[in-house]
């Protein structure tokens, strides 16, 4: 059994990780802003814990990480509160969990990042989610400096689809949005957990072919490249 903490706890991505986790054993801690999703949270077999990431101290973190045999970043601002309420959430409170996650010896970190993450400008500049895009790729680039035991996961276009548990790794041409069932992404994070080969990985997917767990043991190196 591991002690795993999700952060963003009460996303749709996260709903379904804490459920798989749980029911194989792992004792979940999944971190919430609102009280009212608590029920939601418990409902998977998580523990909820009330600290809203976008306003806790770097302090308050690691005090909520403490013990914690790895971490799941899957928070966001989703959009909310323009350029620099995305900025808050996606890069600066992202890093601060990242140092929290140090300073608490959590070692074993996974970012929920997008396939899109790399390069010098993934989204131009007049488009709507250019500033999330460029808080992704900025807290993914930081994440790969801590000396952390990271997994960065890039699901594309998220679907509400059934999970096929198939994947395929790889990025994608500009234009192309490469559905990703959200269980599927559930199904790679609690995967890449239990696999040492993730480790120090980026994995950019989607909807796919190969059979999850074979896709995670052989992912190329050179996708960490974020350049």
């Amino acid at each position: 059994m591991s002690r795993i903490v999700i952060i963003g706890g009460h996303g749709k991505v996260a709903l379904l990780l804490a459920e798989l986790l749980a029911a194989r054993g792992d004792e979940v801690i999944s971190l919430i802003r609102d009280p009212a999703q608590a029920a939601d949270v418990s409902a998977t077999g998580a523990t909820p814990l009330g600290l809203s990431v976008e306003e806790a101290t770097e302090t308050e973190l690691a005090a909520a990480l403490k013990g914690a045999d790895a971490v799941v970043w899957s928070a966001g601002a989703g959009g909310k509160g323009g350029p620099a309420r995305t900025d808050a959430v996606d890069r600066r409170a992202a890093i601060r969990s990242m140092e929290a996650a140090r300073a608490a010896e959590a070692s074993r970190y996974i970012m929920i990042s997008w396939i899109g993450s790399h390069g010098g400008e993934p989204l131009a500049a007049d488009h709507p989610l250019h500033a999330y895009a460029q808080a992704k790729l900025a807290a993914d680039r930081h994440l790969q400096t801590t000396g952390l035991d990271w997994t960065i996961v890039g699901p594309g276009t998220l679907t509400l689809q059934e999970p096929t548990g198939r994947i395929d790794v790889g990025r994608l041409e500009a234009g192309a949005s490469g559905p990703t069932s959200r269980a599927n992404v559930a199904a790679v994070v609690a995967a890449a957990l239990t696999e040492p080969a993730t480790i120090g990985r980026v994995i950019p997917f989607r909807d796919g072919d190969t059979p999850i767990e074979q896709a995670l043991a052989d992912v190329p190196a050179e996708l960490a490249d974020l350049s």
